[in-house]
């Protein structure tokens, strides 16, 4: 099978790309490994921002799953905990605090396994062809990010083992700190990657 036997606008980008054979899988690897080095980046990318700073990271996952699709997406973002997992500095906060299992238990641990799920949900929609399309893929990012946030605030509330030794914020707390400072800097990433990616694709669209 060729690359151009693929069914336009019924798969991600990548899968578009990648070729056929052997090189597809050496490909899928390189994709997956550069977009753990993407994910790392933009966690310690720290932008300016009202009320508190923001870093990419949110905005790397999205563009992430809308140009990969959902399996090779969610590989990437597993692929990404992994790392921190095994002690490797790639998250917001390692330094001052130390990456490993542990650090899954702490405050942003629900945020991290929503990105997994934000992944599937933007990747899929990606592999539904949605990637070139605007208001699809804008209303499966708001999708993805809602989930996402929800997930982190339970986790925050109830489950999060705090410096203090407590066990979870609270319903209130946990909104105010770890959801509403959020939710301007995420909603301007998603409108900046639903629109990115719909852009890539007329390019490449013009290109072949």
């Amino acid at each position: 099978m060729s690359m151009q036997s693929h069914a336009p606008g019924r798969a991600a980008l990548a899968e578009t790309l990648l070729p056929e054979g052997a090189a597809r899988l050496i490909s899928a690897i390189l994709l997956v490994i550069a977009g753990t080095m993407v994910l790392a980046i933009a966690a310690k990318i720290k932008v300016p921002f009202y009320p508190v700073p923001m870093t990419l990271q949110v905005l790397a996952v999205l563009g992430i799953a809308a140009t990969y699709g959902s399996r090779l997406a969610v590989i990437t973002v597993l692929a990404y905990l992994a790392q921190g997992a095994f002690g490797l500095p790639v998250f917001t906060n390692t330094p001052p605090m130390v990456a490993g299992p542990a650090y899954f238990m702490g405050p942003t641990g629900g945020f991290l396994l929503g990105f997994v799920v934000m992944a599937w949900i933007v990747g899929a929609a990606a592999d539904r062809g949605w990637g070139r399309s605007f208001p699809k893929l804008l209303g499966a990012m708001l999708v993805a990010d809602v989930v996402m946030l929800a997930l982190g605030f339970a986790w925050l509330a109830w489950f999060a083992t705090l410096s203090s030794g407590a066990t979870g914020l609270g319903m209130a707390s946990a909104f105010s700190a770890g959801v509403a400072p959020f939710l301007i800097g995420d909603l301007l990433k998603v409108v900046l990657a639903a629109a990115a990616v719909p852009a890539v694709w007329r390019l490449f669209d013009r290109s072949i």
